[in-house]
């Protein structure tokens, strides 16, 4: 759905997850999310491109951005500074890869920046509510920088998606892999967060 970026991704996802979950053992390390371009940060991405005034000219974050997939998008459509923040040191990796893949530069954050003062515009969400302490760990602050900025999440259906809230403001389709999900296709909602829960 975004031919105008190139990623480096895993093109089979059972072997190289089995492979990460069995050297995690070893390192304490987390699993390859940043190894595949999630539905929501698709959706996000091809939403940006599609419509680069909406981030032209302004300060992006990309917040838990695995791949840097909607990084580079922002990049690319003109956003005025970028910041990707991501907890894995193999994302940081892989979003250096990918950037310079595009001829571009990202400034990776590197580390949990959730409780930092916000110097953004807009903050980009893809895919995070997946697991209950990860939702409950970061939406008290981003629902505390939707006062001061704007707070999109990219959600395709995940289980702990707060019910209340969002304001959605588009739908997308993104054909998925049934090696990554339970079916071909996601419908991926992107939701401004209101400020209020």
């Amino acid at each position: 759905m975004v031919p105008e970026i190139r990623l480096w991704l895993a093109t089979e996802i059972t072997p190289i997850w089995q492979a990460t979950e069995d050297w995690l053992a070893e390192n304490n390390t987390a699993p390859p999310f940043w190894a595949f371009a999630w539905p929501g940060s698709v959706a996000m991405a091809r939403h940006i491109l599609d419509r680069p005034d909406i981030v032209a000219g302004r300060r992006v974050l990309d917040f838990a951005a695995g791949c840097g997939l909607a990084a580079i998008a922002c990049v690319k459509a003109g956003a005025a500074s970028v910041e990707a923040a991501e907890i894995d040191p193999m994302a940081i990796a892989a979003m250096r890869l990918n950037a310079a893949e595009n001829d571009i530069e990202i400034d990776a954050l590197s580390g949990d920046i959730v409780g930092s003062a916000c110097r953004w515009d807009l903050i980009l969400c893809g895919d995070v509510c997946y697991e209950a302490p990860m939702t409950g760990h970061i939406l008290p602050w981003l629902t505390c920088l939707a006062h001061t900025a704007e707070v999109w999440i990219a959600d395709p259906g995940r289980t702990y998606l707060p019910p209340t809230g969002l304001a959605p403001f588009a739908h997308y389709r993104v054909p998925t892999s049934l090696e990554l999900e339970d079916r071909t296709e996601r419908a991926v909602a992107l939701y401004r967060l209101t400020g209020q829960r």
